[in-house]
């Protein structure tokens, strides 16, 4: 029986801010101190709040280190392992009281937060079943199999309202029944880990700190369907959730949780691991599966849907991590508990990886009808250095932007398609005043370029003539005729491409010239970037009241595009000046603006 549980972040973001190295120095210190019987060291995994890693929670005490690394160890463990007196400098601040140590609950990053598929990050080891069992877990499974009928599994999930949270939001429940439907010698259950959207990360996360909880769903999605066989398909770049993936497979076959006559009953179910070499289109359900096939990763034109012919030829669901990691909680609180969260439409909870100009970056759950607002300023914490917010871009690259116009729009599926993105798999990258909308736009055209498989043409061709254009713009070259014909061409794209990556690939486009047209007008017919990120369309300029002659900026000129006497104002010559900026780093007078 141990005193004092010391719980260590082993997420991918924690582990690359060497929490690894804090371990290891905290189990050292441990056993130096004598201590090895009292104090008990567990590797978890994401907390949520990436902004403060490494992080470190002592319990019962609930004490909460932020930014920790190996050199502070000695002295928690002295002052607060050994003596009872927690490091009040090494704390998270919004923690500390006076006296006293305030829970994280009721800190501005988790108090709104409603963590459901969260639940167990952070909380247990995700590397040992028995501490997964410890909080309910695989209970669910066995109430599927002993008490309920596959039809009533489905209709429990109907009735909950869970949609899928992997981007376009069909009903669980239905999917699962179309293929409960369909007679066959062999279904599948297939997991979409891949996760390739920029910013995103929440699926990685909870394979890496609850892995179970999504095997524990894929085996009653099996029971309600009738299929013996899951897939997990994730890239390999994620060798932290893998690896946790292997051990937890390997423990539940150990335990006969995965396996045959799983419970004491005739279901039989199994699943293996397929890696993703992390392409994008493999994202896209039937992509996925001709991937897990051994083919090259190509959409396939639907009908028939993988509820009819999905994985060899067999009837197949497809879910992301994030909707498995709620089954098993609705199971067990009944449907009513989760459909009362969320809005009409859009039940439960969502999980979004909060990126870009944002002081607490990190994963965030919080009820479906939550507010832009409530997420970016009080669980976010707002927008750094005193910059004015200006945008989240959600959804990826399949995704729009939101403007500060829709701050106070309630955060659902339909509400977010009416003003022009969608919630995809999570991923929400905040943007300030310094950030150039048509620049943004370009950002994911290149990537969606990279990312089409090249199958069909409207989306080989059209985003790769689409994102010229945008080049064009940028370049100072665009004409408002541009402006007209992109748009045209955005809506032939979404029209006419074979799956969802090319239909959605012009909504960053589409959702940047409905809100932010201003700034295209501005680089087409100013010639000007107003955000100043547009190189071609910047142009650096010496105030001559604030130049002290200090021949700093000349000195640090690569190109000597700079001129000017000791002690007196000097010039720019703009044609061959090449923007690199070294002269506005070098000034200490403020003397050197760019517009």
């Amino acid at each position: 029986m141990y005193r004092s549980h010391v719980l260590v972040c082993g997420g991918t973001g924690c582990t690359s801010n060497h929490s690894a190295e804090v371990i290891e120095a905290l189990e050292a210190e441990i056993a130096k101190n004598g201590l090895a019987e009292e104090v008990k060291v567990v590797r978890t995994g994401c907390f949520g709040l990436c902004a403060a890693g490494p992080i470190m929670i002592v319990y019962p005490e609930g004490a909460f280190y932020s930014r920790v690394n190996a050199d502070d160890i000695p002295e928690i463990v002295t002052e607060h392992l050994l003596k009872g007196r927690p490091v009040k400098r090494l704390l998270y601040q919004e923690t500390v009281e006076n006296d006293s140590i305030k829970s994280l609950n009721h800190t501005d990053f988790y108090r709104k937060q409603k963590r459901v598929a969260l639940r167990n990050c952070g909380v247990i080891n995700p590397e040992n079943i028995e501490e997964y069992i410890a909080r309910d877990g695989y209970e669910a499974l066995g109430k599927c199999l002993t008490e309920y009928t596959p039809e009533q599994v489905i209709d429990i999930i109907k009735r909950s309202g869970l949609r899928g949270r992997g981007g376009a939001g069909f009903p669980t429940g239905m999917k699962w029944s179309f293929a409960a439907a369909n007679q066959a010698d062999q279904k599948y259950v297939c997991c979409n880990a891949d996760e390739g959207d920029p910013g995103a990360f929440m699926d990685r996360s909870v394979l890496e700190g609850d892995p179970h909880c999504v095997l524990e769903a894929m085996a009653i999605a099996g029971y309600a369907i009738g299929a013996s066989q899951g897939y997990i398909y994730i890239r390999a770049e994620y060798p932290i959730a893998v690896e946790r993936l292997e051990i937890a497979i390997k423990q539940a076959r150990e335990y006969g949780l995965l396996g045959k006559n799983i419970f004491g009953t005739d279901f039989c179910f199994d699943i293996e691991i397929r890696l993703g070499a992390g392409a994008f289109v493999c994202g896209e359900e039937t992509a996925l599966m001709t991937s897990i096939e051994g083919h090259r990763g190509e959409p396939r034109p639907r009908p028939p849907f993988p509820a009819v012919k999905g994985l060899f030829g067999k009837p197949t669901i497809l879910n992301n991590v994030e909707t498995y990691a709620n089954i098993a909680q609705i199971i067990l609180n009944g449907p009513e508990w989760f459909a009362s969260m969320g809005t009409e439409k859009s039940k439960g909870t969502k999980v979004f990886a909060l990126g870009g100009k944002i002081h607490n970056t990190g994963l965030v759950e919080v009820p479906m009808g939550t507010t832009l607002r409530e997420i970016i300023e009080e669980i976010g914490g707002g927008v750094p250095n005193g910059k004015k917010f200006k945008a989240a871009q959600t959804g990826g690259p399949s995704g729009g932007c939101i403007s500060a116009e829709n701050l106070d729009v309630p955060i659902d599926y339909d509400n977010l398609i009416a003003i022009g993105t969608m919630m995809g798999s999570g991923g929400m990258i905040v943007m300030d005043e310094d950030n150039c909308m048509v620049d943004i736009a370009k950002f994911f055209l290149e990537f969606t370029v990279d990312e089409s498989c090249g199958k069909c043409t409207p989306c080989r061709i059209g985003t790769k003539r689409l994102y010229e254009m945008l080049e064009k713009i940028t370049n100072g070259e665009g004409t408002l005729e541009d402006l007209d014909r992109m748009e045209e061409l955005c809506y032939y794209i979404k029209n006419n491409s074979l799956c969802g990556l090319g239909q959605t690939a012009p909504n960053p486009v589409l959702s940047t010239l409905r809100y932010f047209r201003d700034e295209y007008i501005a680089h087409v017919v100013e010639k000007r970037c107003p955000a100043g990120v547009c190189k071609n369309l910047l142009r650096y300029e010496i105030l001559p009241e604030k130049c002290r002659g200090c021949t700093a900026c000349a000195r640090n000129c690569p190109v000597g595009a700079i001129s000017g006497k000791v002690r007196e104002a000097h010039v720019i010559d703009s044609a061959k000046c090449i923007k690199c900026g070294a002269c506005m780093e070098k000034c200490k007078f403020g003397a050197i603006v760019k517009k």
